[in-house]
């Protein structure tokens, strides 16, 4: 006899799904895979890390800037100021036949702008660099004051010659040796500097030449003061993060400076007038505040290496002084083209 069961009788309904393997149930997903969430891609897709972890580059806290310290942008500021108008009295103080107390005075800024840049930037062989960098101030001075014709040709060949000598000075020592390349700028900027100073007197041997000086100087002494108080006063907007000088002051102290030279003209005697005065103040008074903003931006990187020059004085009057420099041949060139 038959059962009279009937065949599907006790027969699981999931078997009857032919793609499921025999001797198993049914797929069920459990509570921990379903907290797992989706599988991430090992290669070509994003990172292995949870969602919620946050991302690094939006963790990265940036750098505060350098705060601005109001009593030494002031004091700094002035100095630019005494400086300017020291060497301004001093020019007129110069004739034809006695030029003494201008080029001791020119000496003087020369000496101190030696010290003041081989001090901060330390090159190899200090001892040489200040050696041979005063004994090229003095031949520069004795070459502007006695050379037969007023011209920058020979401050040109003193300036080179002072270069070599003090490179040849830093490759006799080992140490010295391996920083030569390294520091080559370094040295021709600071023998440069002194030379330039010493164009100066060779404005004195040319027409209109003491004239420009008191121009060109004022316009520069101007821009670097008003540059520095403005700096005190509203740093804004920041140049840079680690530069405390702002771009108003710059900009503000190269058209102020620009102003005064205009203002001077009027009351010079020909060939000057206010607009020929203008121009060349605008230039004198453009280079002066570029060069002290281009010792700020050295300083800074010096600061960010670590590298704290012994002197606290010095890297402060390295911009000022600077700045004079450059301004002296400007106002050459520009008395030449110009006037």
């Amino acid at each position: 006899m038959f059962s009279s069961n009937s065949p599907e009788t006790g027969r699981d309904p999931w078997t009857e799904d032919a793609s499921a393997p025999p001797g198993t149930g049914p797929v069920v997903e459990t509570d921990e895979r379903r907290s797992r969430g989706p599988r991430r891609l090992r290669r070509g897709g994003s990172a292995r890390r949870p969602d919620d972890e946050p991302d690094a580059d939006d963790e990265e806290d940036e750098e505060p800037p350098v705060e601005v310290r109001r009593q030494l942008s002031l004091a700094i500021g002035g100095f630019a100021a005494l400086l300017g108008l020291g060497l301004v009295i001093a020019a007129q103080t110069s004739n034809p036949g006695y030029r003494l107390p201008f080029t001791l005075v020119v000496l003087t800024v020369q000496v101190l702008f030696l010290l003041a840049w081989t001090m901060v930037t330390r090159p190899p062989a200090m001892a040489v660099v200040l050696g041979v960098g005063a004994l090229t101030a003095v031949t520069a001075d004795v070459v502007a004051v006695r050379s037969a014709e007023a011209r920058l040709a020979p401050l040109l060949y003193v300036a080179v010659g002072g270069v070599l000598a003090a490179v040849l000075g830093q490759l006799v020592r080992r140490v010295d040796r391996v920083r030569v390349t390294d520091s080559l700028r370094t040295t021709a900027t600071i023998v440069f500097g002194v030379v330039a100073f010493a164009t100066l007197i060779v404005l004195t041997r040319i027409p209109a030449g003491t004239q420009a000086i008191a121009v060109c100087l004022t316009a520069a002494g101007v821009a670097l003061t008003v540059a520095r108080l403005t700096d005190a006063v509203a740093a804004w907007p920041r140049l840079a993060p680690q530069v405390p000088r702002g771009a108003a002051g710059v900009v503000g102290g190269a058209m102020v400076g620009t102003l005064a030279s205009a203002l001077l003209g009027g009351y010079l005697v020909t060939p000057f007038t206010p607009t020929r005065a203008a121009i060349i103040g605008l230039v004198a008074a453009v280079v002066a505040v570029l060069a002290d903003l281009a010792a700020s931006y050295a300083e800074a990187g010096r600061l960010m290496a670590g590298e704290v020059p012994p002197v606290w004085a010095a890297r402060h009057v390295q911009g000022p002084l600077g700045g004079f420099a450059m301004a002296a041949p400007a106002a050459y060139l520009m008395c030449r083209l110009v006037l």
